[in-house]
C-alpha cells in the first residue's frame, strides 16, 4: 500500500506532462501595435519597408519560430481611407505571389473589434519549394481604422491546432 501512495504523485506527474502543450502560448500587446496576440514563443520585433503599390509603407513586425513554423504578425498605417481596401488587396496578392502559390481557399477574417471590410480574410496557401517538398502558409488580414494587419503562419505541415490557436487569440482591446 505504501508503495502505491509513492507512485500516485508520480502518476500525476506523468500524466500531467504528457497533456502539456507542445508550444507555449504566450498573450503580447506589443507597443504601438493597438492589438493583443498570443505568440508560442518570445517574438522578435522587427520593421521593413514594404514598397506597395497603394503607398510604400514601414511595417512593424513580431517574429518567432516553434514547433517548425514561423509565426509572424504585421501592422502599419495608411494614409487615406481609401487606400485601406486597396493595401488588403495588394497584401493578399504578394501572399500568394511570394510563395508561388495557386491563390487557395479563402474565409472572412473575424478579429473581435475590427474595422469591418469585404477584403479582411484568411487565406490558406500550398506550394512547393524547390526541393519538391510542400510549404504552407495561412494569411490573416484585417484592419481596425486606418491600421492594417497581417498575421502569418508558414511551416512544411501546419495542422490546424497552431493556426487556430494564433488566428483565435488576436483581438483588439475594448
Amino acid at each position: 500500500m505504501r508503495r502505491l501512495a509513492l507512485l500516485a504523485p508520480l502518476s500525476v506527474w506523468l500524466a500531467l506532462a504528457a497533456c502539456s502543450p507542445a508550444l507555449d502560448w504566450r498573450e503580447f500587446q506589443p507597443e504601438g501595435s493597438g492589438v493583443i496576440a498570443s505568440f508560442p514563443c518570445k517574438p522578435d520585433r522587427r520593421a521593413r519597408q514594404v514598397a506597395l503599390a497603394v503607398q510604400p509603407v514601414r511595417m512593424e513586425l513580431l517574429v518567432c519560430d516553434a514547433g517548425g513554423a514561423k509565426f509572424a504578425l504585421g501592422w502599419f498605417d495608411v494614409d487615406d481611407p481609401a487606400r485601406v481596401t486597396t493595401a488588403l488587396l495588394e497584401l493578399r496578392a504578394l501572399a500568394t505571389t511570394n510563395l508561388g502559390a495557386a491563390p487557395g481557399a479563402t474565409q472572412p477574417a473575424a478579429v473581435p473589434g475590427m474595422t469591418p471590410n469585404p477584403h479582411a480574410l484568411r487565406l490558406h496557401l500550398d506550394a512547393r519549394q524547390a526541393d519538391g517538398s510542400g510549404l504552407q502558409q495561412q494569411v490573416l488580414l484585417f484592419t481596425k481604422g486606418l491600421r492594417v494587419y497581417q498575421a502569418t503562419l508558414l511551416g512544411s505541415r501546419l495542422g490546424a491546432e497552431a493556426p487556430e490557436a494564433f488566428f483565435a487569440a488576436l483581438r483588439f482591446p475594448p
